[in-house]
């Protein structure tokens, strides 16, 4: 089973950027389609995005629809989040989750592995 990482946040001003990291640990990444959920103070946890074990599948909410972009790297057991065009509404902890069936799931109980999450805000 892997365990998650994620790094890559901060203070962003609106308009801005960052890209999130996710990185899992043992060899068996590759058998994981993975997920971004964020979840803001007071609100449940939503999903973001999600990929397929290699990357051939993307599935994406509507509001990160041309403003975010999952990818990952196999051979370096990550998993990234490319965000443009942050908004305030887009403040929150965004965590990295891992499921071992090969399709992309929108729900929080769909994943089996979760990282601690890493805060993202920004200013406006």
């Amino acid at each position: 089973q892997v365990q998650l990482v994620e790094s890559g946040g901060g203070l962003v001003q609106a308009g801005g950027s960052l890209r999130l990291s996710c990185a899992a640990s043992g060899r068996t990444f590759s058998s994981y389609a993975m997920g971004w959920f964020r979840q803001a103070p007071g609100k449940q946890r939503e999903f973001v995005a999600g990929i397929t074990r290699f990357g051939l599948g993307t599935l994406y909410e509507d509001s990160a629809k041309g403003r975010f972009t999952i990818s990952r790297d196999n051979a370096k057991n990550t998993v990234y989040l490319q965000m443009n065009g942050l908004k305030a509404e887009d403040t929150a902890v965004y965590y990295c989750a891992a499921r071992k069936i090969n399709s992309i799931s929108t729900i929080v109980s769909g994943y089996e592995i979760w990282g601690q999450g890493t805060q993202v805000t920004v200013s406006s």
